[in-house]
């Protein structure tokens, strides 16, 4: 039996060089309020850079090879043929409004192959490269998988289009050598659900599929050997229909619960009802008492709604971050690693939420079935969603804005120009004192975020207007890139906003809130109030404090010493 520790540090070490530590949620087309398919997705590690992936399509010349990198590495893994045609990707979304998201579960170890050759990360892409639909998609994954060796754990991908979404889990097979050196169990086992319309879905790095509908293709669809496999490997006795995917190639705990499906368990609480009988179960307390896969919500989701369900800290659970003495004096939802800690021997937890600190990039895309497929829009965002911005790409650009290129900047090179490192300088201040600094950044991404959304219809119009594919490509090229740049000037306003306003542990007075002094030409001087003199020099200066449970912990801790004598 495995520790929390064990089981914690594992997925801590995992994740400082891959990005499986994720989040995905999915929205099927008859329960958002749009009609579109949408899926979640939170890039978190470590040790990956923030930018925006683009892929050009086209056709190919016979005979042409297309080189193989481990995603999370770089790592040279395999050439493979280049298909006659390939379509164009902007990050996990292609030209005809095809998404594929993922969260790592690990599952079992004796099933990694060494030998493999396609890595989650190269099926992702490489995919979005070669097919149009989500069922396209998934036989794509299976035969890159099949063809050349799975090189990474076990997996489960987000797969939709503009009318159907999947969830789609798989794992290699081990390494079993024959005489000539091959592995004769080189593959992956799989089983893929369609999620049934009306009905939302997530998963969070634990393996969720568990029985199988074996006789029903239209919805489900699996590896031919998923139960003989798992019988062969010892991991399942019994008759077909009770067997678990789940189960048998990832068995759940405490810590995996815990750590992974509690985020689940709070994006269904927040869009549908009776979720507290299942409150235990998030918990770790009673592995027994099992989510359903998917749930219908109470009423229709909105794009806006699943873009701050990525924002949770597990507010009004057992579970919130904000609550506990670990939030400091200021309600900081953020534990920094490791994941456990020990005092006087009794293992503790850190929480693990959706909104994370080590969140790369993120997005919520939008497959959208009443317009062309290539209007499709990938919501994207670099660093902690809780306090960065999502921004409309569309899937028909043809160009990466600035801010967002491979290439400006990386994990160990500042960029200027960087839209990752100037989220990453706005949010790592906010950590000091979040209650009051993440407020001001939260209402300038409302306003954003809702703008936006607002002038979707218009925009959809005036892109329907052109006679022409290409002229109507330039058009959503060119809102894409320029929005997500006056994105990046308005962060840079307000980076500099928030230094003055907070330095130093005060608060400086001001005349109205954050939004009045961006959506202003007058300079920031006016806008903060001075002490009439003509200097710049501040007035009403405040003083703000900590919060009551910390001076009460400090009291507890100290109070003897600090105590003022009357």
């Amino acid at each position: 039996m495995k520790t929390l520790r064990t089981i914690l540090a594992a997925a801590a070490l995992v994740a400082y060089a891959t990005a499986d530590a994720c989040t995905n949620f999915i929205i099927t087309g008859g329960a958002s309020t749009d009609g579109s398919v949408m899926v979640s997705y939170a890039a978190d590690s470590h040790a990956l850079y923030g930018a925006l992936y683009h892929n050009p399509g086209g056709k190919h010349y016979k005979g042409s090879i297309l080189p193989v990198y481990e995603w999370d590495t770089g790592r040279y893994l395999t050439d493979i043929p280049q298909v006659e045609e390939s379509y164009t990707t902007v990050g996990n979304m292609n030209e005809h409004s095809l998404i594929i998201g993922e969260t790592t579960f690990g599952g079992r170890e004796e099933l990694a192959d060494s030998t493999g050759r396609m890595d989650y990360g190269s099926l992702i892409y490489i995919t979005l490269q070669r097919a149009k639909t989500a069922r396209e998609a998934i036989a794509t994954i299976v035969e890159l998988a099949n063809t050349y060796g799975y090189a990474s754990s076990g997996e489960s991908f987000s797969i939709a289009d503009p009318n159907e979404a999947w969830i789609m889990e798989l794992i290699g097979k081990g390494c079993k050598l024959d005489a000539e050196g091959k592995n004769i169990r080189k593959g992956i086992v799989w089983v893929a659900r369609r999620i049934p319309d009306g009905y939302v879905s997530a998963h969070a790095n634990q393996a969720r599929i568990t029985q199988i509908p074996f006789d029903d293709p239209e919805n489900c669809l699996y590896a031919p050997d998923v139960v003989d496999f798992a019988r062969e490997m010892g991991y399942f006795e019994g008759d077909d229909a009770d067997f678990s995917f789940a189960d048998a190639y990832c068995p759940a705990d405490f810590g995996t619960v815990r750590g992974c499906d509690a985020r689940v368990w709070a994006f269904f609480r927040t869009v549908a009802d009776g979720m507290e009988a299942y409150e235990d179960y998030a918990m770790g307390y009673n592995l027994k008492n099992r989510m359903p896969l998917w749930v219908k919500p109470r009423t229709k989701v909105s794009p806006k709604v699943v873009f701050d369900c990525m924002r949770d800290h597990y507010e009004g659970t057992p579970m919130d971050m904000t609550k506990d003495l670990g939030a400091g004096g200021h309600n900081c939802p953020y534990r920094w690693r490791p994941m456990t800690f020990e005092v006087d021997g009794v293992e503790y937890l850190n929480e693990r939420a959706t909104a994370t600190q080590q969140t790369g990039f993120w997005f919520v895309a939008q497959a959208r079935p009443n317009v062309p497929a290539d209007m499709g829009i990938l919501w994207f965002g670099v660093d902690d969603a809780a306090t960065s911005c999502l921004t409309p790409i569309f899937c028909a650009t043809q160009e990466i804005p600035e801010c967002f290129r491979e290439g400006n900047g990386s994990m160990l090179e500042y960029s200027p120009t960087s839209a990752f490192w100037l989220f990453n300088r706005v949010t790592n201040f906010a950590y000091m004192r979040y209650d009051m600094i993440a407020a001001d950044i939260r209402k300038v991404t409302d306003a954003w975020e809702n703008g936006l959304l607002a002038q979707m219809a218009e925009i959809d119009a005036r892109a329907a207007g052109y006679d022409s594919q290409s002229a109507r490509r330039r058009y959503l090229t060119r809102m894409s890139v320029d929005t997500a740049q006056k994105l990046f000037s308005r962060w840079s306003k307000l980076d500099k906003y928030l230094l003055i306003k907070y330095m130093d542990g005060n608060v400086k007075s001001e005349h109205g809130d954050v939004l009045a002094y961006l959506d202003s030409d007058a300079p920031m001087a006016r806008h903060f109030v001075e002490n009439g003199n003509g200097r710049q020099i501040p007035d009403k200066i405040q003083f703000p404090g900590y919060n009551e449970k910390w001076k009460r912990a400090v009291a507890a801790d100290n109070g003897e010493i600090l105590k003022v004598q009357k």
